[in-house]
């Protein structure tokens, strides 16, 4: 069970879209895939249930309250008299295989505990078991549906909860977006994700914290790659205005996060990236703006590249440009997912 997390602390750069997309085209492929909503504003689980008002999801968390990524690590949280234990997941109608561990609103009223547990726990043994319990939850759900990949939706920010998750994880990937917010969220990353990684080595060797119920593990975080979307193609290339923005996401990879990552060994093997056919800017998929197929995508709760024409409901030569747009969103994200599982496969060589 490898766990992919898909972090930027910019917001608006599509990191549940491109989630739910690529754990159903990784399921599609045949693997089994988990996917955790660990942002408090639950977009993915909304997104996966196809809710279309508050009455479903006020119904969702009266029947499956107990069922979600918050209410599973309760048991640490609250010093509870029992142990950590998976938590029942969703089935995603329409595609086998693919699940989902339920997000909550009140996760985030957990932030402030662990984030106190993270800089304390040495000092205060009760907080001892907090550091350790999402991956040990994670874990303990993933095998006990035996999934080959967990796909991690973070929030946008660098607090405790996304520095916790990024940490136990054994991939990122890091979606972006082709504007100047998302270069300069590259340039902070640079600096953040060393310092996450110093924090995670000392966490594990702490004895308080490798000997707790829940044991922090020792980190093996490697940075994937980035992936760029939302831009508008012209005769099947972005468009210069974008493109402009997509070679500076690139060259900041290749000249200061890259660097920044290889000093701390949170990336792979360069002979990895390059069978691969990765260069130097890390840059693992272009996925245009999926545009007005957003919509059907949204309200058939369904990935854009898997809607039948029915769902596309339209007719002429809108269909057909509908259906080609939605091919080559498959090509787009079957060539994503081999890529990551190879990188993946790479690394354990």
């Amino acid at each position: 069970m490898e766990k992919i997390a898909l972090f930027n602390h910019k917001g608006g750069v599509s990191k549940t879209t491109t989630v739910f997309n690529l754990g159903w085209m990784l399921a599609e492929q045949g693997k089994k895939v988990l996917m955790v909503d660990s942002d408090p504003q639950c977009n993915l689980t909304g997104m996966v249930l196809g809710f279309q008002g508050a009455d479903e999801l006020e119904l969702f968390y009266e029947t499956q309250g107990r069922n979600t990524l918050r209410s599973g690590l309760l048991p640490a949280f609250e010093a509870q008299p029992r142990s950590i234990e998976p938590v029942e997941v969703v089935s995603v109608t329409g595609r086998p295989g693919l699940h989902l561990l339920a997000g909550d609103l009140r996760l985030a009223e957990l932030e402030v505990t662990l984030g106190i547990a993270q800089e304390l726990s040495a000092a205060i043994q009760a907080l001892q078991n907090l550091p350790g319990s999402l991956n040990f939850l994670i874990n303990a759900t993933g095998e006990h549906i035996g999934v080959d990949y967990v796909l991690i939706d973070l929030s946008p920010g660098l607090g405790a909860i996304n520095q916790n998750l990024v940490s136990i994880s054994d991939y990122m990937i890091l979606p972006t977006s082709p504007d100047i917010f998302s270069v300069m969220a590259i340039d902070s990353l640079a600096r953040v994700l060393p310092r996450w990684k110093l924090w995670a080595d000392q966490a594990s060797k702490m004895p308080v914290l490798r000997d707790a119920a829940y044991p922090f593990p020792e980190p093996n975080l490697k940075v994937l790659g980035t992936v760029i979307q939302k831009f508008r193609p012209r005769k099947g290339r972005p468009a210069s205005a974008f493109q402009r923005w997509i070679d500076q996401i690139d060259f900041a990879v290749e000249t200061r996060l890259r660097p920044a990552l290889e000093a701390e060994s949170l990336l792979l093997p360069s002979e990895i990236y390059r069978s691969c056919g990765i260069d130097a800017g890390l840059n693992l998929a272009l996925i245009a703006d999926f545009n007005s197929l957003i919509s059907r995508s949204q309200e058939h709760a369904t990935p854009v590249f898997s809607l039948t024409e029915g769902q596309l409901a339209a007719v002429g030569d809108v269909l057909e440009n509908f259906i080609s747009s939605r091919d080559s969103f498959h090509a787009d994200f079957n060539a994503l997912a081999q890529r990551i599982d190879s990188l993946i496969e790479g690394s354990k060589a």
